[in-house]
């Protein structure tokens, strides 16, 4: 569907959500938006710099960065405008708070896969006790078949959390169960234009493919739980954080590409349910919260 200057969650969307496990909105950024990101993702190495690297058990490597908090950089004005966060709290029911925003860089010709999995089956080991909470992915470059598109289940959310082992470097859901549901449930690829986005649900059955074109596929990732959902154990992403969301025209208006305080980058040594390449150089700053 398309995404509107005042689009609205209506009755018939929220049904689809809950019967599909996402929704996906066309030019959820539009191309100034999108330009703005790129000052601060590929102009400078504010955020690249904390890119971190896990191995997809098929000969490739996975890159991505996360942070916990949104921050006041543009990035932050996207994860806090009203567009993205009021349209998470419909889908949900309720107050939300920023989770962790991520940056997946699925380089060309190199770009490792991801394999089945629901985002609950991580965050489930972070004491989020309901699977009360959701992700929201924007393309940033061009996703389709050929660069390693998400690949969804339809309706795979209705089947609950399922039991996840590591696969090399990732948390991977049962395979068996995985090949069952696809008996019941529609595989669908997502192919989205720059600036397109998915919502969907933390029990929704997804994957990507290696990139094995010419063409690189970088997504921006944002996720959000439910403010009643506040996990049960401190771990590396945030307990609940009132999150300070801004109207939509703060990401055309701000000015901050390269202050990042605040943010509080992951250092994958505290993520217990990945395993990293440990001679990634990356760089954490103490004093401003890059941890």
């Amino acid at each position: 569907m398309e995404m509107m200057k005042s689009f609205e969650v209506t009755e018939k969307i929220l049904k689809d959500f809950q019967a599909r496990g996402f929704i996906i909105l066309r030019s959820l950024l539009d191309k100034e938006e999108l330009e703005l990101l790129k000052k601060s993702l590929e102009e400078k190495d504010c955020i690249t710099k904390h890119a971190f690297q896990t191995d997809d058990g098929d000969d490739r490597k996975s890159k991505l960065v996360i942070w916990s908090h949104p921050g006041n950089d543009i990035t932050g004005m996207v994860a806090r405008a009203e567009k993205v966060v009021k349209t998470a709290e419909k889908l949900l029911g309720g107050e939300v708070y920023h989770y962790h925003t991520k940056l997946m860089m699925k380089e060309a010709k190199t770009g490792g896969r991801f394999v089945w999995h629901q985002d609950y089956g991580y965050w489930y080991q972070n004491g989020c006790l309901m699977p009360d909470m959701l992700t929201v992915f924007i393309a940033y470059d061009q996703c389709n078949k050929t660069n390693g598109c998400l690949q969804v289940l339809e309706g795979s959310h209705k089947c609950g959390r399922i039991e996840h082992t590591m696969v090399a470097g990732q948390a991977g859901a049962d395979f068996e169960r995985v090949q069952q549901i696809m008996t019941r449930c529609n595989l669908l690829d997502v192919e989205l234009d720059a600036g397109d986005a998915i919502f969907f649900h933390c029990n929704l059955l997804h994957m990507s493919k290696r990139n094995d074109s010419s063409y690189r596929r970088w997504a921006f990732l944002t996720a959000y739980n439910k403010a009643s959902n506040n996990p049960v154990k401190v771990h590396h992403c945030p307990q609940y954080t009132p999150l300070h969301v801004v109207p939509n025209e703060a990401i055309k208006t701000c000015s901050n590409f390269d202050d990042m305080s605040g943010k509080d980058f992951m250092n994958p040594k505290n993520d217990k349910t990945i395993k990293y390449d440990e001679t990634d150089n990356i760089k954490y700053d103490e004093t401003d919260n890059s941890k």
